[in-house]
């Protein structure tokens, strides 16, 4: 009961942080962005590469960061679409800056760090392309995204945990024991009536028929995005990702799937204009 109450205050806490940052001011959505993106990124950072190679990782962030506001300076700016070539400079520093480490045991270690760029900087900085349309900030459809995101997780946790653990088959049970057939089918329902009503109120400019193709193709990929992290845990034997947010772990753990269903949604609504 004490852990529940602790899961609830902090998801309620997290939530109104998510929604006043979405929807506040262009700037609020920034600072939430990159406070997303930069603990992310250290927990990934010190999961898979302990206390080493401190200075490359922080160059590593300070890439993230720097892709994140060239994508900023397009969507909100008009800035011409050429200047994201730039993001590559700061990333090439790194592969030159890991000729110079002296600690060349674990050299391997450093394909974590692009690993973490394309994983984790990349999704996030597409958030921009979502939140503005023609200059303009609009943080509602970005905070659709995440309702569909949220419905997935909580229909797949839900109907998991009432059906899922007694009956049926397990979803991948060499990655997530915990995760089955049943709670997916219903993270996919819960995830396509959410985009439908994103529609019906407006929060999506797109038919309802692309809401719901939307709401599957997110859920999908979240699947995935959830299973891909629970695989990065389990192979270096780690609960959580951080404990940042009480009794739901990192804030890598919150946003996994997050990290796929996201460019998916800005790839599938790109395709249909």
């Amino acid at each position: 009961m004490k852990t529940l109450i602790v899961r609830t205050l902090s998801g309620v806490a997290f939530a109104f942080i998510m929604v006043s940052g979405l929807l506040w001011k262009p700037f609020s959505f920034v600072a939430l962005m990159l406070l997303i993106l930069v603990v992310s990124m250290m927990e990934f950072y010190q999961m898979t590469m302990g206390g080493r190679y401190k200075v490359s990782r922080t160059w590593a962030i300070f890439s993230s960061i720097f892709l994140f506001f060239l994508a900023f300076g397009i969507c909100a700016y008009d800035w011409p679409g050429k200047v994201l070539a730039l993001a590559f400079i700061p990333v090439l520093l790194v592969m030159i800056g890991s000729l110079y480490t002296k600690d060349r045991a674990s050299f391997g270690e450093f394909a974590n760090l692009y690993t973490g760029i394309l994983y984790i900087a990349f999704p996030l900085a597409l958030t921009n392309f979502i939140a503005f349309q023609g200059g303009t900030f609009n943080g509602l459809p970005l905070l659709a995204f995440f309702v569909i995101i949220w419905a997935s997780d909580v229909g797949a946790y839900c109907f998991g945990m009432a059906l899922g653990q007694k009956y049926g088959k397990k979803l991948f049970p060499a990655i997530s024991p915990k995760k089955s057939w049943i709670g997916a089918i219903g993270g996919f329902v819960m995830a396509v009536l959410a985009a439908w009503i994103m529609g019906q109120v407006g929060w999506i400019n797109a038919p309802w028929y692309h809401c719901l193709a939307l709401g599957a193709v997110m859920d999908i990929f979240g699947v995935y995005g959830d299973l891909f992290e629970s695989q990065w845990k389990r192979h270096y034997n780690v609960k959580d990702s951080g404990s940042i947010i009480p009794g739901h772990g990192g804030f890598l753990d919150r946003f996994d799937s997050a990290l796929f269903a996201i460019p998916a949604g800005v790839i599938y609504l790109a395709m249909i204009n």
